[in-house]
């Protein structure tokens, strides 16, 4: 007798299955991904490719802006398979290694994202509190972290969550493909979006902490002169938005895994593409018009000789 369960998911009653050896029985996405969605992705994410490779050639801050482009890289890759995914002759929606590669990269790539946005918080940090001040900068620090412990921290634990949720997302793969339950491996996804939710709820609270260390400096200090104060805010406020753009497609993502295997979320692309694709679209193309570099780069408003 056979231990493999019957055939529990969604199938597309338009798309055959090919049945090929790499294909699973269902649909593991829980939806047939559309060509469109796909294409404007990968039109959009070229764009921003373009858009941050141009911001690097002008302001010179390196690590924040190959940080982005590695972030479209992987979001290019990630809908190009998911645009294998899409219904034929294009793709294949049946295909594991479609989704697992796309779930991979398009998860992945929010990694890159918040690494750039803790570089920029330090950054700020730094210029604000006068370049090597050390005591100026434990003062507009959140509890006076240093810029090494918050970028350290967070991109751990970044890294930690990531492995765990991709680990989970191709097991999940490997259950349903094997006609298997699918729970225990949901569960691993489900513990690495839960400590990743946690730790950039962390970080947004030694964001707003900054903020408020930082309003005096904006009002008072040589920084608010020629309304230097006001255009430092602006870029304050991007940063802010884009930090909470990534926490919501995070928070999403984690009520979306809490559902289950095919649960509301997870079987709508809807939701996908409002809470998973826009919010890292429009704060790829937040960060990079109010591009950091424009502050601190080589040439920047508060830079001293372009350190970052």
């Amino acid at each position: 007798m056979s231990n493999k369960r019957p055939i529990d998911g969604y199938v597309d009653p338009n798309i055959p299955n090919p049945n090929g050896d790499g294909d699973a029985p269902i649909i593991i996405y829980g939806y047939t991904p559309t060509l469109a969605l796909a294409i404007l992705a990968l039109v959009l994410f070229a764009l921003l490719l373009l858009f941050h490779t141009f911001r690097l050639y002008t302001t010179r801050l390196y690590a924040f802006s190959i940080l982005l482009i590695f972030t479209t890289l992987c979001e290019i890759v990630g809908y190009v398979f998911r645009l294998r995914s899409s219904p034929p002759p294009v793709g294949n929606p049946y295909g594991v290694i479609n989704f697992v590669v796309q779930y991979f990269f398009i998860v992945t790539a929010p990694v890159f994202l918040s690494a750039a946005i803790y570089t920029t918080l330090t950054s700020f940090i730094a210029a604000l509190s006068g370049h090597n001040n050390t005591t100026g900068a434990k003062r507009l620090s959140p509890f006076g972290l240093s810029k090494r412990t918050i970028l350290g921290i967070f991109i751990t634990a970044d890294v930690i969550a990531t492995i765990v949720q991709v680990a989970g997302a191709a097991l999940i793969g490997v259950s349903q493909s094997n006609r298997k339950s699918p729970v225990t491996a949901n569960n691993i996804l489900l513990a690495g979006l839960a400590f990743q939710v946690f730790a950039f709820l962390v970080f947004l609270i030694l964001l707003f902490i900054f903020i408020r260390n930082t309003g005096k400096v904006m009002l008072s200090t040589d920084t608010a002169e020629g309304g230097r104060g006001t255009v430092m805010r602006m870029y304050t406020l991007a940063l802010v938005v884009s930090s909470l753009l990534v926490y919501l497609r995070t928070c999403f993502r984690l009520a979306e895994t809490s559902q289950g295997v095919g649960g509301y979320a997870s079987s709508h692309e809807a939701f996908f593409g409002a809470l998973e694709f826009a919010p890292i679209v429009v704060a790829i193309g937040l960060l990079g018009w109010w591009h950091p570099g424009r502050l601190v780069g080589r040439n920047g408003l508060l830079s001293a000789g372009g350190v970052y």
